[in-house]
């Protein structure tokens, strides 16, 4: 049997339990760094008298960072494997963020904010197509759906911070950043408990080590190994950088490309547009900052269910289907947030945007490295990310510039407006990848 056959029939169990686990914290820290920001936004405001651009350029440096972070790791993880790319990621956010707690000035905020998210883009962008080529195809869009998922226990964990620290010392934002390093401590359950991607192993002409992985997995699981590993057909040859770039613009690849970059360019763009500014937007709004940080919380909350509903519809619907139905129902959703104007129609409707815009990302990150060949699929959801953060970088600026002239509404019908493109793009351009082997769509390139 190839390796990919060997995956393809594990049962799932608890070493994906594991690896969804230890993954999944990892998204979870990531969140937490990007919605921490959201809560130290009004201190930092009147602490160094900031404009609301300078604001908007201070929200922006991590997702520059990320930029940086998403486009590198997916390079270099495949040249050099998944696995220390994703380390060594976490260990530049821990870096850059426990540092830009003892900022004195925004402008050294902002660089340390950037080396932060190099660590949190790279993270980001390696972890689904990591773990996503472990799984089976009857698995993968719920595993990587759930995945996803733990990103709404970060943010939630930041509102959490931000409403129990931030409000109630003049340094509570200084103590919320010094807790979000903390998982620097994970490296080494990481490097104990996570191989090397077999499918990676073997397409890099390493069959023995991808066997010897195997091996490990199935006697866990009382699986009968075979004696020899067999190749998973021809052995690529050493890609350069730029031909693995290349081959996301060839004529094959083309149009898939495009569509996955338009994807992710809106998503990104509304999702940061949305939470970078929501405790500020509320405070313009009339409400006290620990009465926005509460509303907050309720809004990040309902990230949770809006992740995992849409990990079980990525196997129900499929991803292409959930997609379209998440991103239409968040167009309504930012509409409605649009036309609110008491607090209780503030906070249904922002409930609602939050549940489908991260139901939205549960099934991009499934979606996204199954379109793409093993030999180049973390280059393209690397690609794929940077090319979302450039709109998570436009948009805190964007929505710093627009607010004082177009006000909560403008805000808000920009957002619509925005994920309604994303999901024009899916429903008649999107390829379908449903209950079909990594292998299997990887042949129609």
């Amino acid at each position: 049997m190839s390796v990919a056959d060997r995956l393809e029939s594990l049962p799932f169990s608890g070493f994906h339990y594991r690896l969804l686990l230890v993954g999944g914290l990892g998204y979870c820290f990531d969140g937490l760094d990007g919605a921490i920001l959201a809560f130290i936004m009004p201190p930092l405001q009147k602490l160094w008298h900031l404009s609301t651009t300078q604001l908007g350029l201070l929200g922006s440096a991590a997702f520059f960072g990320y930029f940086i972070g998403a486009l590198l790791a997916g390079i270099l993880a495949d040249r050099y494997g998944r696995r220390p790319v994703m380390m060594w990621g976490l260990a530049c956010y821990c870096v850059g963020s426990f540092v830009s707690a003892f900022s004195q000035d925004w402008h050294g905020f902002i660089l340390c904010r950037i080396v932060a998210g190099v660590g949190t883009g790279a993270e980001s962008a390696i972890i689904a197509p990591y773990l996503s080529e472990f799984v089976s195809k009857r698995y993968r869009g719920a595993f990587t759906g759930a995945l996803a998922g733990f990103f709404s226990f970060g943010f939630l964990g930041a509102a959490i911070l931000g409403y129990m620290l931030v409000p109630w010392a003049a340094n509570g934002w200084r103590i919320a950043l010094v807790l979000t390093s903390c998982p620097v401590v994970m490296l080494l359950w990481w490097r104990r408990a996570l191989p090397e991607s077999p499918r990676w192993l073997a397409k890099t002409g390493q069959t023995d080590k991808a066997h010897a992985v195997l091996c490990q997995i199935e006697a866990a699981l009382g699986v009968v190994s075979p004696a020899m590993p067999c190749a998973d057909g021809p052995v690529l040859a050493r890609q350069t950088t730029p031909s693995r770039l290349a081959r996301l613009g060839a004529k094959k690849l083309r149009k898939t490309t495009l569509i996955i970059w338009s994807l992710w360019l809106s998503v990104t763009f509304s999702y940061y547009a949305f939470f970078s500014w929501l405790p500020t937007l509320l405070i313009a709004r009339g409400f006290t900052m620990a009465h926005s940080f509460g509303f907050s919380i309720a809004i990040c909350a309902a990230q949770i269910p809006g992740y995992f509903s849409a990990a079980l519809c990525n196997e129900k619907l499929g991803r292409k289907t959930t997609l379209v139905v998440y991103l239409s129902a968040g167009v309504i959703s930012a509409f409605g947030l649009a036309a609110a104007t008491t607090p209780s129609a503030i906070l249904v409707a922002g409930m609602l945007l939050s549940f489908f815009m991260n139901g939205t990302y549960a099934s991009v990150y499934a979606y996204t490295p199954e379109v793409f060949p093993t030999d180049i699929r973390a280059t393209a959801t690397g690609m794929a990310s940077a090319v979302g953060r450039l709109g998570a970088i436009v948009a805190p600026v964007a929505i710093g510039a627009l607010y004082p002239r177009t006000g909560f509404s403008g805000v808000f019908s920009l957002t619509a407006s925005i994920l309604l493109l994303g999901a024009l793009c899916i429903l008649f351009f999107g390829p379908t990848t449903t209950n079909r082997s990594l292998e299997d769509i990887a042949d129609e390139y």
